[in-house]
């Protein structure tokens, strides 16, 4: 006979059980993620537990992390995926234009190969650069930086103020919500140059190499300290924001590092120059392969592992110093904080996923050949024209966008689909650069194991969420610092209403 509804008693309530999820053991904890980049901090004997099924004490802690398997669970995470992912949907906002590749100066490094500053023949054309603007202001994107670079952009001062001139005119029809960024190591900067640009909202950005020896030692300037102009400029440059009544807390001008292997044993010393500068942020960038930094790689690359014994000792002296009361900034940190912390993408287009190459930025060289990203110039010249997708004088904006090199490194570069990415806990977070893979490995694809980048992001995350479980207060309020997104209405252009 068959059972009754009584016989049986009532129907069990079904257990809760763990959603998809990802996972990293650090020391003795266990880092959980989810798809949309929900995360928690567990220990071992936990994590063992939960992967026998028990949940234990921590269903509400993982139901907060939305990492149990419920209906609502899969709206929770779409939802947060479309809100760190918009870039998705909006088209290239970087327009990076080379107007020239001569340059004043002679780095050990340079990336961008720079000529002879004798060399006419490397300067972008009035034609070439009107085209390279209609071209850049045909973007879906709403919000376009144009970004001026070299060689030494200020070498063509004349084309540059053209272009800022013709961008603001033609914008009148586009209707784009501009900036202009100015990147230059501002040994050929005057009053005159500085007062123009500040009257024009031109954010300026140039390199420090460390204390005045390193920074001399790598960036040769015939007849001068190469160090003593960029901190001679850097600190009238700021001077004139407060002159104009600018906020000095987010209105100072933007400093990068070259780590080389002379950098690493002065972590501690390329703060301090930092912070005497009265720079709020410090982006602590590995050498990349490109330019000339392939061929003097013998004396100023390194292993990656060594880079990251040197991120990790400066960064914990910059938070020591903001315990102090000081305030900096560690730039990889705070794109990999602000995803982690807040669920946005800070949209950093060599850290997301797909990559911005081509989608998020376009480069065009002063020949009027355009490039899919600054990277892709870089190698074009070396020699390389992979990353070539198209002409200002030939190519229309679809044209650029549909090529299938552009394709090609957004599926490259979707850690969705990648191997050993789409299983790692960090991928949320992280993102690939295929022009960097095709340098080192020969292919957009590469392989995880062996990249350096890979190495790079990894180990800056550990870091990082090492420090997020340890929870000290004093590290929690500098990181809320550094995910705090200021305006900068400044530098901001919008179309005149006629």
């Amino acid at each position: 006979m068959a059972p009754t509804q009584t016989d049986l008693g009532s129907a069990p309530t079904a257990l809760p059980k763990l959603g998809f999820y990802r996972f990293r053991q650090l020391d003795e904890r266990v880092l959980l993620t989810g798809q949309e980049g929900s995360w928690m901090m567990i220990d071992k004997g936990e994590f063992a537990a939960l992967q026998r099924g028990d949940l234990g004490g921590l269903e509400t802690r993982l139901r907060e992390a939305n990492l149990l398997d419920r209906p609502e669970r899969a709206d929770v995470a779409a939802s947060a995926l479309a809100k760190r992912r918009p870039f998705l949907a909006q088209g290239p906002n970087l327009h990076i234009l080379i107007v020239t590749l001569r340059c004043n100066e002679t780095c050990a490094y340079c990336h961008a190969s720079r000529a002879a500053e004798s060399d006419l023949s490397s300067d972008m054309s009035f034609e070439t650069a009107e085209r390279s603007v209609d071209l850049a202001l045909s973007s879906t994107n709403s919000d376009i930086t144009i970004e001026f670079q070299g060689g030494e952009p200020l070498l063509r001062f004349d084309l540059l103020k053209h272009i800022v001139d013709y961008t603001l005119e033609k914008n009148q029809k586009a209707r784009k919500t501009l900036s202009f960024a100015l990147v230059s190591n501002l040994a050929a900067m005057d009053d005159e140059k500085l007062e123009w640009l500040v009257e024009n909202h031109v954010q300026v950005c140039t390199s420090v190499d460390g204390p005045a020896e390193v920074h001399d030692s790598q960036r040769k300037l015939v007849g001068k300290s190469a160090h003593a102009e960029a901190v001679k400029w850097i600190r009238r440059i700021n001077s004139a924001y407060e002159e104009a009544g600018l906020d000095a807390n987010t209105y100072r001008v933007e400093a990068l590092l070259t780590t080389t292997r002379r950098t690493l044993a002065l972590p501690r010393e390329v703060v301090d120059t930092y912070l005497e500068l009265g720079c709020r942020a410090l982006f602590l960038r590995p050498l990349d392969p490109f330019g000339f930094a392939g061929r003097t790689a013998a004396q100023l690359a390194y292993p990656i592992e060594d880079f990251l014994e040197f991120y990790r000792t400066a960064v914990d002296y910059m938070l020591e110093k903001n315990r102090e009361g000081g305030e900096i900034l560690e730039r990889f940190a705070g794109i990999f904080l602000t995803k982690i912390l807040s669920g946005e993408d800070p949209n950093y287009l060599d850290i997301r996923s797909p990559c911005g190459a081509g989608i998020g930025q376009v480069a065009y060289g002063y020949d009027g050949r355009v490039f899919t990203c600054d990277e892709g110039r870089m190698l074009s010249e070396e020699g390389d024209d992979t990353f070539v997708i198209g002409d200002v004088k030939t190519s229309s904006y679809r044209q650029l966008m549909g090529h299938e090199t552009v394709r090609a490194l957004a599926v490259a570069s979707n850690l969705d689909t990648q191997p050993q990415c789409s299983s790692c806990a960090y991928q949320p977070f992280c993102g690939v650069c295929p022009v960097h893979n095709h340098k080192t490995q020969g292919t957009l694809f590469g392989r995880t194991a062996e990249s350096t980048l890979c190495k790079l992001h990894m180990g800056i995350q550990d870091y990082l969420f090492r420090k997020l479980d340890q929870a000290d207060p004093d590290v929690m309020a500098a990181f809320a610092k550094w995910t705090t997104v200021r305006p900068r209405d400044h530098y901001l252009h919008r179309a005149e209403v006629r």
